[in-house]
């Protein structure tokens, strides 16, 4: 990896540096609490790591948090895991992202859109009645804080405005896309319990109408702990018996009441896979979730009242939730309900044009699907107010940057960023100071200590290493759900750099300040962002009697693609037919996610496993990149070295 400096693909003119709010907080900063004023965002950088007590609070003033019972400190206990943030402070995150309704009521908070192209505006009083009434509804239904109330809901209006009335009441939200199969949802909602389900009847997704009646009949049966369901007829079928009625909880015109509490309260609950088990149940807080936000919406992502926020997402996707909390800046916020290619590879242009989007957020994978396709987004639409386009779930190859800046504009800020739903935010990218170099993000958060560590736990410069975090942040997970003491969080990422944040991705820190992300360095699979556990889809495939064992991997293609291969070791007698071929691929369908049908399925003669019986994944992915046998794997840990021969000889052929 060189250090030489190429020529920036795009600058921030001097008024734009000017305009952006980081560089009045910067400013502001530096008269109040010591930040530099000189150097720019490197130095702002350096503070806010250096100084991480003072910097938080500098960020709760200047985006005004308001905090009903103030904190005794900015950082209790700094240790990860179990960092303690804001101690003694009480507040509601709900309360925050409805503030914009008492100076722009008439505005747009919510501009939703399907596949019709339709627009249909939620303005900010609207907003703020609707949650105000379904707040008091679940007061009425007996939910207190800390209750679960879960949304299996596409990305529509009602799915924010669940969410926020829970927040206002101190519940904790969680949320699935429809197009999740019934025991996909269950392997989630099932370990949090929830009391209230908010239900669709359907979805439309690629001009057609998808029913979902019979899978929301099998959660109903599968949650005993629900009080209550809420029926919401997109497709236009009468509520289930027994579910209540979605404008029947929304219709009065009551002030919502927000109930205070803790910093550290669950806000909601994400899910993340790992390589076993059931997905991990991240749990964030309110005030987390509320400053992180704030510093990443508002500073990173530079949005204001004035902006109109569009990010192509599902609601089973972190990206989701951080859409939502563009109403913590007062942005309007755009919901895309549908396909991100119907009835073209266009359709997220269209949407961008439709809504005068001027941060557009979508994937790598989709810009390169664009390239592909030979679309041509500014001749063909009108993209004058799109300022930003951004991108995460995979890292932007240097063509995707390229192909952005010819076919957008050249005068377009790229920001190429990387996170994850264990922080629900962003550990490196946009910076609206900073230039744009291809195939690099520009740099980390603030408030960020991020690092590349070789193998020992040394930092390295230029050179690939993994992932780390040294400090904590605000938005790391509280705990995971079922984990009473804490050992499946600590070993997801404490356990190979005991104090420090291990996130699972290579990465390179250039000596210019810049980021480049090499993708997974573990073997979760990672489609389109949406991460999912190898163990999900050994469950559904392995209940097939042809199917002896399986093996999972996905591998980042130089070209921006995704390939993920299923390797299938049959039982005997069977053969990998097509009828087969379509039984595997149709159970991955119905019983998890379209998204994560494997690109290919192989026969081979066994699974290779360590002594101690676990599936060797990450080697076998290693081996299919081209890594010589010896380096990819220590082979006195494999049960039968034999086998590894196989995917070696495999990956020659590919090759």
């Amino acid at each position: 990896m060189t250090s030489a400096n190429p020529t920036p693909l795009w600058r921030p003119d001097a008024d734009r540096i000017a305009r952006a709010q980081i560089t009045r907080f910067q400013a502001w900063a530096a008269e109040r609490h010591g930040a530099p004023s000189e150097g720019g965002y490197a130095a702002l950088h350096r503070w806010s790591v250096d100084e991480l007590d003072i910097f938080w609070k500098a960020v709760t003033e200047w985006f005004d948090v308001r905090f009903s019972t103030p904190y005794a400190r900015v950082l209790g206990d700094r240790s990860m895991p179990g960092a303690e943030w804001f101690p003694g402070a009480t507040l509601n995150y709900a309360e925050h992202a409805l503030r914009a309704a008492a100076t722009r009521a008439d505005e747009p908070a919510l501009l939703a859109v399907d596949e019709t192209q339709e627009l249909r505006p939620v303005s900010w009083s609207e907003l703020r009645r609707q949650v105000g009434s379904l707040a008091a509804e679940l007061r009425a239904l007996g939910v207190r804080p800390g209750d679960r109330v879960s949304g299996y809901l596409p990305n529509i209006p009602q799915a924010v405005v669940a969410l926020l009335a829970t927040a206002a009441v101190g519940g904790v939200w969680t949320s699935c896309a429809p197009d999740f199969g019934a025991r996909s949802v269950l392997d989630r909602f099932q370990q949090v319990e929830p009391v209230v389900l908010f239900t669709v009847d359907g979805y439309r997704y690629g001009g057609k109408e998808h029913d979902r009646r019979e899978t929301v009949a099998e959660l109903r049966r599968e949650l005993p702990t629900l009080r209550a369901v809420v029926h919401i007829p997109l497709l236009g079928s009468e509520a289930p018996e027994g579910a209540l009625d979605w404008s029947a909880l929304t219709s009065a015109d009551i002030e919502p009441v927000f109930e205070q509490v803790p910093f550290d309260h669950p806000l909601w609950v994400l899910y993340s896979s790992g390589t076993t088990g059931l997905p991990k149940a991240i749990v964030q807080s309110q005030g987390g979730i509320l400053v992180e936000h704030l510093k990443q919406l508002g500073l990173h992502c530079d949005l204001g009242p004035e902006d109109r926020f569009f990010w192509y997402t599902s609601t089973g996707w972190m990206m989701w939730n951080f859409l939502v909390s563009g109403l913590l800046t007062g942005t309007t916020i755009v919901l895309y309900d549908g396909s991100p290619g119907h009835p073209d590879t266009g359709a997220q242009w269209r949407v961008a044009e439709r809504t005068g989007a001027t941060l557009f957020g979508t994937s790598a994978a989709y810009v390169m699907a664009c390239r592909k396709a030979g679309v041509h987004p500014a001749r063909d639409h009108d993209l004058s107010r799109v300022q930003c386009v951004a991108t995460t779930g995979s890292p932007l190859p240097p063509d995707g940057f390229s192909w952005l800046h010819d076919e957008v504009r050249e005068d377009l800020w790229i920001a190429s960023v990387s996170g994850g739903t264990d922080v629900c935010s962003c550990f490196a990218g946009a910076v609206p100071t900073l230039p744009v170099n291809i195939g690099e993000l520009q740099g980390p958060g603030l408030g960020t200590d991020l690092q590349s560590w070789d193998p020992g736990g040394h930092p390295v410069i230029d050179e690939v290493g993994e992932l780390v975090v040294t400090n904590p942040m605000p938005s790391m997970p509280i705990r995971f759900w079922n984990d009473p003491d804490g050992s499946r969080y600590h070993d997801s990422y404490f356990d190979m750099y005991p104090g420090a944040w291990r996130h699972g991705d290579w990465i390179t820190l250039t000596s210019r300040g810049s980021v480049i992300i090499h993708g997974r360095s573990d073997s979760t699979l990672n489609r389109q962002g949406v991460r999912m556990g190898s163990a999900d889809i050994y469950e559904a495939v392995e209940r097939l009697p042809e199917i002896k064992e399986s093996l999972v991997i996905g591998i980042e293609q130089p070209d921006g693609g995704y390939w993920m291969p299923l390797f299938v070791h049959l039982s005997p007698g069977s053969v990998l037919d097509e009828p087969l071929l379509n039984r595997i691929k149709q159970t991955i369908r119905e019983q998890l996610s379209p998204r994560h049908i494997p690109d290919e399925i192989i026969e081979v003669p066994g699974v290779p496993h360590t002594l101690t019986g676990k599936r060797i994944e990450v080697p076998v992915k290693r081996l299919m990149q081209g890594t010589p046998l010896e380096k990819a794997v220590n082979p006195g840990s494999i049960d039968n070295l034999d086998l590894l021969h196989f995917y070696e000889d495999l990956a020659r052929k590919r090759a």
